[in-house]
């Protein structure tokens, strides 16, 4: 029996129209996730690459992965900030850009937080320029995830830290701001590690601070335990508006983690908050680790989360990765389109798989000749969004990937990171499509990867 087939013809079927649900994963590698939606309703994102600052904008929270990116920072070659970028954050601070994030100059020991600043409305446009480093009076420590406290017409610095020259905890900080680049007073400890769940590993960690205000409470949720760990989870400080912040004893922390491993989901961390396109539903957005065991290999997920009547939120559990959840309130449908009912060719077959979305895949795509050919419809020519769900287990942790034509024509390629043969995720790319049917096809390029299924939507 050959094993190479040159074209296996299946009967396709419609997408699903009108499909109100996604599989949860925006970015299928990435760390330390910033999202701020802005006045006119754009989303950015940032997350960290360790040797730049790239930003991401989108009219949808589940379209980020695939939306418009730059690089909107690049270090020096030598100095305080040109090595080990991390956490990037966007805020919009007295009508400018401001971009925080943490570098270093190639020793650990030496990490600070530095500001950059923007005044053009646009922040793709105008330029990014150094404030320099932002550092306590008095106390310039070791200094990680800075972000920014906005009471009214207050602004406070919150960060993790070292309490001196060495490396045995992260404990939280926090100083009055005099102006976005710079702090007005010295730091206070807020918080150190001390329940059985921040203090997982060694060193104990506090970081990755972030704000959150409901009515009269100030919600301070950071990460706990070791991040290299699948313990790695969220805690909760809380404040009241009235109080003072750079008051230690205003602060209550919660004995128990706020959003912890669960549902195949593991080590959840450095979260940001958002509320959906129409504005009615509040949304967490966390990386967690690509699959079980993976440390600091991980992805970006998002999720719905509620409030208790305290004004705190209430997160639940990770949502499964395997079962679709709601798309945000005010985000257009989806069209789904499954691979097995599509045009296969050369070695490409389906197979049967439990953690599928109609529990079959298209796999074996081994030969060059190996392709998935999608018939997909729209009602008007434009740039669309595909989000493909695939699985890559290429040996040795091998990205992978597959050509990518549109109506006969190529259009470059999308890779697939490597989370292994059973842990699905989510790769995006923009094309232009026509009106009427298109043909997008998946070929066969490096490594090797199996296609689940293919989710289309106006880009804009």
């Amino acid at each position: 029996m050959a094993t190479a087939v040159l074209l296996l013809a299946n009967t396709a079927t419609p997408a699903q129209k009108a499909t109100r649900t996604f599989f949860n994963v925006l970015l299928p590698t990435g760390a330390d996730p910033w999202v701020y939606k802005h006045t006119d309703g754009t989303y950015y994102t940032t997350v960290t690459t360790g040797s730049d600052i790239t930003l991401r904008r989108s009219a949808t929270l589940s379209g980020l992965g695939g939306g418009e990116k730059r690089i909107i920072w690049s270090p020096p070659a030598r100095g305080p900030d040109s090595q080990n970028l991390w956490a990037p954050e966007l805020h919009y601070l007295h009508r400018k850009w401001y971009l925080y994030f943490a570098a270093d100059d190639g020793r650990n020991e030496n990490h600070r937080m530095f500001v950059l600043e923007n005044d053009s409305p646009d922040p793709f446009q105008g330029r990014f320029t150094s404030k320099g480093m932002i550092c306590a009076p008095r106390a310039n420590r070791w200094a990680i995830d800075g972000t920014v406290l906005n009471l009214g017409d207050k602004l406070y610095f919150i960060w993790s830290g070292w309490e001196g020259a060495a490396n045995d905890r992260q404990n939280l900080y926090i100083a009055p701001l005099a102006n976005p680049y710079t702090l007005g007073g010295p730091r206070v400890e807020i918080s150190r590690p001390t329940l059985p769940w921040e203090t997982i590993g060694s060193p104990h960690v506090n970081e990755g601070p972030q704000v959150v205000v409901k009515g009269q409470t100030i919600n301070l949720v950071y990460s706990a335990g070791g991040s290299w760990t699948d313990d790695y989870c969220l805690g909760l400080l809380t404040a009241g508006v009235g109080s003072d912040p750079l008051s230690p004893s205003s602060w209550k922390k919660q004995n128990r983690p706020a959003f912890r491993s669960g549902g195949d989901v593991f080590g959840p961390g450095h979260a940001s908050f958002v509320t959906s396109p129409d504005g009615r539903e509040d949304w967490i957005v966390f990386h967690a680790a690509r699959f079980p065991g993976s440390g600091w290999t991980r992805s970006v997920r998002a999720q719905p989360f509620t409030w208790n009547s305290d004004g705190t939120p209430s997160f639940g559990d990770p949502a499964p990765p395997n079962t679709p959840i709601p798309l945000p309130g005010g985000e257009p449908p989806h069209d789904r389109y499954e691979a097995e009912h599509q045009k296969l060719a050369g070695t490409a077959r389906s197979a049967k798989h439990s953690r599928a979305s109609q529990g079959e895949k298209v796999g074996f795509l081994d030969s060059p000749e190996s392709s998935v050919e999608f018939s997909v419809e729209v009602p008007q020519a434009g740039k669309y969004l595909l989000a493909v769900r695939f699985a890559n287990g290429t040996a040795k942790g091998r990205t992978a990937s597959h050509g990518i034509s549109v109506n006969g024509v190529g259009s470059g390629s999308i890779e697939y990171p490597n989370s292994g043969w059973d842990n699905w995720s989510n790769a995006f790319r923009a094309v232009d499509l026509r009106m009427g049917t298109n043909a997008i096809r998946f070929s066969k390029q490096d490594g090797f990867a199996e296609l689940d299924c293919l989710d289309l939507v106006p880009a804009k």
